[in-house]
């Protein structure tokens, strides 16, 4: 079993930043992937950016340029960077763990809440 706890989340302007984070404890090995998610009211969850232990990177278009997922090798915590924040990335925001055997993990989520 692996928790994962994010943290970070809360209420921001527009244009504005934030940084989540989020804690992996348990059973993790060293190959995985880590990644944040998010959901909007009324919408499915959707990829926002995800990481290797290896450090290679991945981001939905809606947020390249603006977010930036960290993480210091294949160790905790993983971090997302949220600059230039638009009223649309309002959305509750879930970390994921997962591994080439198909275990796959998720936190509880944090809000992040864009005013205009």
């Amino acid at each position: 079993q692996v928790q994962l706890v994010e943290s970070g989340g809360g209420l921001v302007q527009a244009g504005g930043s934030l940084r989540l984070s989020c804690v992996a404890s348990g059973s993790i090995i060293r190959l995985n992937t880590m990644a944040w998610f998010r959901q909007a009211p009324g919408k499915q969850r959707e990829m926002v950016a995800d990481i290797t232990s290896g450090g290679r990177t991945n981001y939905a278009e809606s947020v390249k340029g603006r977010f930036t997922i960290s993480r210091d090798g294949a160790s905790n915590p993983v971090y997302l960077q949220m600059n230039s924040l638009k009223p649309e990335d309002t959305a509750v925001y879930y970390c994921n763990y997962r591994t080439p055997y198909s275990q796959s993990y998720w936190g509880r989520g944090t809000q992040v809440t864009v005013s205009s």
